[in-house]
Parts: C-alpha cells; structure tokens; sequence
C-alpha cells in the first residue's frame, strides 16, 4: 500500500481546486482528510474563514472522492456538541449535534456536506471521526504551553491558573492514528466514530498531570471558565464516549498515553 501525504503548498485549505486536482491526479483509493483550521479563538474571530477551511474544503474533498469512487475519512470534533449535558456522560456518535461556537459550526457544516456528497455514492464510503482535546506530535499543544507557562510562573513566584470547568477527553495524536488505521483494517470506512484516549480531566486537572510528570512543582490555582476571557466559547462538557473499536478494546487512558508522549516508552495503545 502506497502512502501519500498532503500538505501545503500542494494541498491548501484556501484554494478550492486543489481537492479536485489532487485526487484526480493520484486517484487515491481512501483519503484520510484531517486537514483543518483548529485555531478555535481565531474560527471565532473569523467565522467565514473558518467556514472556508472546515466546510467548503471539506465539501470539495468529499465531492472530489465520490467523483473518483475514493472512500474518504473526515476528522471532526466534539466542539460540534454544546457541551451543556450534566448527567456525566459522555456524548455519543447518535446524540445530536449543537455546536455553541464557530469552529464547532463550521466542522459540522463540513460534516454534512461530506454526507451530502456521500449520500447517491454507489460504491465509494464516508466514516467521520470525532476526537478531542488532541496533543502530540510536532507539539505546541496544550502540554507544552502548560509547560512554558509554568516556567514563567515560577519565575514571577506566582500560581498557575487553569480553568477547572471545562471537562474533557484529552487524547493522543498518535492513538488516534493508530485506531484509523485499525478501522480501515477492519473493512470499509463507515459511520461516525467517537475515538478518544480512556478518561476524562478538567484542564486543571490535565495541567497537574502534566506537571507531575515533568516532575515540575509548579502551584496550579483552579479558575472558573469566567475568569479566561477567549474570543470562542468552549463546551463546558467536551467528553466524547468513545465507540467501540474492531478489537472489542478501547484506547489507553489519557494518563498513559500522557506519559508515552511526555517521557516516550514503548507500549500498546490500545487495552482490552
């Protein structure tokens, strides 16, 4: 099996032939479309921007596989749901969408068009999957910010304040590639599929782990939501219940996954 990676120069969100011309150009039996603009403060900013990178990008390339009879994987997100649910769970891939800010807006509009596209295809699939709270690889995530933040903390000899009510699914990069992968093993792409690492955190409670495992003793002083002013509103309640994968297994916990990335050592990604 042959691997092409797309990326820019040749595969820009912005331009919209670009969908269209590499597809017909490589003819590509699957495409793998996780491509986004994920900036959710900057979606909020620029909303039509954000409709032009996550929705009519995503509608080209569904357009562009059904066309060439591809079967397509489009990554999503839990910032589709409004994150108000209190009962504790987690939300599933039949629970309704209702996103409450631009980025999740303009990933569910991707959503649907790539269903749109999809819905006459004789033989071409579509499986969306949704994940959360990724970090990984090449980094600049929420980790590594922690840990920039924590240094200049301590070095003004105050606390470091992250929000304590905005509960989540942190999830690995690399697990989640690794579950496509399982579920395009499996047989062909269909449906929609929550993959997320095993668990749930408040981003204080992320950040802790973070710094445990840094072996950082940075203070953490929980905050409310209210006192982190952002140009987005996120869900409050951004857990996904994650599906079942082929094995019968679910990801790793978090906190493993956690430790894998932050201090690498080998070990399996997914437990039965």
């Amino acid at each position: 099996m042959e691997v092409m990676p797309w990326s820019r120069p040749d595969y820009d969100l912005d331009d919209p032939d670009a969908a269209a011309r590499l597809v017909a150009l490589a003819r590509p039996d699957l495409v793998v479309h996780a491509a986004a603009w994920t900036d959710v403060d900057g979606c909020a900013r620029e909303p039509l921007l954000a409709l032009r990178r996550n929705a009519q990008a995503a509608a080209e390339m569904a357009r562009a596989c059904e066309a060439h009879g591809a079967d397509l994987v489009l990554v999503s997100t839990n910032e589709v749901f409004d994150g108000a649910r209190t009962d504790g769970r987690g939300y599933d891939p039949t629970d309704s969408p209702h996103p409450i800010n631009p980025y999740g807006a303009s990933k569910l509009a991707g959503e649907t068009a790539a269903r749109t596209a999809f819905a006459a295809a004789a033989a071409a699939r579509l499986a969306i999957v949704r994940s959360a709270w990724l970090f990984g690889p090449p980094g600049d995530d929420f980790p590594s910010k922690i840990l920039a933040a924590a240094e200049r903390a301590e070095q003004a000899g105050e606390p470091l304040a992250v929000v304590a009510d905005e509960v989540g699914s942190p999830t690995y990069v690399v697990d989640l590639a690794e579950a496509i992968v399982a579920l395009l093993v499996a047989g062909p792409p269909a449906g929609i599929h929550h993959v997320v690492n095993d668990g749930v955190a408040s981003r204080a409670d992320w950040a802790q782990e973070v710094l445990r495992l840094a072996a950082r003793t940075t203070v953490i002083e929980p905050i409310s939501r209210s006192r982190w002013p952002r140009a987005s509103t996120p869900p409050a309640w951004a857990v996904l219940a994650p599906s079942a994968l082929p094995s019968g297994g679910r990801l790793r916990h978090w906190r493993e996954a956690l430790a894998a990335y932050l201090s690498p050592v080998a070990g399996r990604s997914v437990t039965s």
